[in-house]
């Protein structure tokens, strides 16, 4: 069954393209790895909350922006092989210092529910 890890972080916004920099390094290492898809989205219309929202999630910073990120894989055995591998991949010490706050990423792995076109 197809499997997705996402990814909730905030990107200092004026790193966005090294962020996109970072991305375009990372994928040919997770296509390598099993990932079928990375896709990576800007926030450009992220509403700010009363009780909870992205901002608060991520606890960003005025100067940041939210971003909002999946891989697709074809099952989850493949991405659980592939991010175990990548903690060993040299490849990884290829990649440049992470353009954001690592510690303050929100992520997980997700089966679908529901799939329409």
């Amino acid at each position: 069954m197809t499997y997705y890890s996402g990814f909730l972080l905030a990107v200092p916004t004026e790193n966005k393209e090294k962020y996109v920099e970072h991305a375009r390094i990372a994928w040919p290492l997770f296509k390598k790895l099993g990932a079928l898809r990375m896709v990576e989205n800007w926030g450009v219309d992220v509403p700010r909350g009363k009780v909870t929202d992205f901002y608060m999630a991520t606890k960003a910073k005025e100067d940041e922006s939210i971003l909002f990120s999946w891989v697709e894989w074809a099952d989850k055995e493949t991405a659980d092989a592939a991010y175990e591998k990548m903690m060993s991949d040299p490849e990884m010490e290829k990649m440049s210092e992470l353009p954001f706050d690592g510690m303050r990423m929100i992520w997980g792995g997700f089966e679908p529910v529901l799939d329409v076109s």
